[in-house]
């Protein structure tokens, strides 16, 4: 068992260029995958109540447009900033139990969150969660290729959908608990992040025992499948897909509850309600982008889920409530396919530097999402939501950078 155990681990650390003929039935550690997917949806899904509190602090605290992106701007440049410089130190020096630690940083942004006075400490409270973000990520992403089996991208969308399901669920929370009891009650969802506490405890004994203590931990002789210039330029051409993705997402999502109240007249809980759709649509997304680049590459399943949304998002602006619905459903399916594949492909550019490699993709998400909400944010101020929703449809045809990736070096 020890054996097959310690193969697996390091068929998942091998570039796929250099790997040699590895074990053909190598298995997913499943119950690491689900415990690392579960703690990412308790994780994602405190995040997200920040999110769907918004109308909440919007009326609290007498909020701008532009104040509800700095929210945003908060929470994800700390995770931006902070994620590539974990990943790399993490990379020379694995940190197994740095895991909850992280989640208890989220748990005092999240108290923070449920009684703070004013503005100032909602920004607080949005950076501690940022903090938790910068921590959990890397080392999250860097065990479930791990815990992979060789099977890269069934793993990081195992370990996506969690947090897709967390965001989804974050609307539906607030719209049975927070709206009728009240910006207090968000301290109730404490008990979420100490369940999360006590999975990533169970994650990190994993982790210590397959990782560092059978010698993974010292670097492999990564041989990189392109030359360094090459690799450089597909990097920047993926971070450039994560700026379209991610900018395009924080406007649908950070605004859509507004937009849906302000074009339809709906009511706060009904917008959340419409929110969820959009989200959970996202997380079974996110299942289908693994595993279907494992069987026909990376490129085709970026190319398609970025340049492939285009269309509906030109269409959204201009839809009915019926349509609306119908086309953010589509767009969270087939946009969110995209990041598993986009990581998975960056991992095998860089190999042996999972950790660096996942924060920095992280990292990136995260800050173009924050940068995205806060200036269109203000731009909403200044214009109208309906405005912006017109403006933001054009940023997925910068899909079309997918076609400059070199092609991929297929296994055998």
């Amino acid at each position: 068992m020890t054996t097959s155990a310690t193969a697996a681990l390091d068929a998942g650390d091998t570039p796929a260029s250099a790997a040699p003929p590895a074990p053909k039935k190598a298995k997913p550690a499943f119950r690491v995958l689900g415990a690392i997917s579960s703690a990412h949806m308790i994780n994602d899904m405190m995040q997200s109540l920040i999110l769907a509190m918004y109308p909440i602090l919007k009326g609290e605290f007498s909020l701008t447009f532009g104040q509800i992106g700095l929210i945003t701007l908060t929470y994800q440049l700390t995770a931006s900033l902070l994620q590539p410089l974990v990943g790399l130190f993490t990379d020379r020096r694995p940190q197994p139990y740095s895991l909850p630690f992280g989640m208890a940083s989220t748990l005092i942004g999240l108290m923070l969150l449920a009684f703070a006075p004013s503005f100032g400490v909602v920004l607080l409270a949005a950076a501690f969660v940022g903090i938790g973000s910068s921590i959990f990520h890397p080392e999250s992403s860097r065990i479930a290729r791990l815990a992979s089996g060789g099977q890269h991208g069934f793993a990081q969308s195992v370990f996506q959908v969690g947090g897709n399901t967390g965001t989804a669920i974050g609307p539906l929370l607030a719209a049975a608990i927070i709206v009728p009891f009240g910006q207090k009650s968000v301290a109730w969802f404490g008990l979420a992040a100490l369940l999360g506490i006590v999975l990533l405890l169970q994650v990190s004994r994993w982790y210590a025992t397959h990782h560092v203590a059978a010698g993974v931990r010292k670097q492999v002789a990564a041989i990189a499948p392109y030359p360094r210039k090459v690799v450089i330029g597909a990097i920047a051409v993926l971070l450039v897909l994560i700026f379209s993705k991610y900018f395009y997402v924080a406007g649908l999502s950070s605004f859509y509850t507004f937009y849906l109240i302000e074009r339809f007249g709906l009511s706060v809980q009904s917008a959340q309600l419409h929110l969820f759709f959009f989200l959970f649509a996202s997380a079974v997304g996110t299942v289908l982008g693994g595993p279907v680049g494992d069987r026909i590459g990376r490129k085709p399943v970026i190319w398609a889920s970025i340049l492939g949304v285009a269309p509906f998002a030109l269409l959204l602006p201009h839809a009915n409530l019926f349509w609306t619905t119908t086309l953010t459903i589509v767009i969270g399916l087939v946009l969110s396919s995209a990041f598993s594949a986009i990581l998975v492909y960056a991992q095998e550019l860089m190999p042996g530097k999972v950790g660096m490699v996942s924060g920095l993709f992280f990292g990136f998400a995260f800050g173009m999402g924050g940068l995205g909400a806060a200036v269109l944010g203000l731009f909403a101020d200044w214009t109208s939501i309906a405005f912006v929703y017109k403006t933001i449809a054009y940023l997925p045809l910068l899909g079309l950078v997918a076609a400059l990736l070199p092609k991929e070096k297929r296994k055998g």
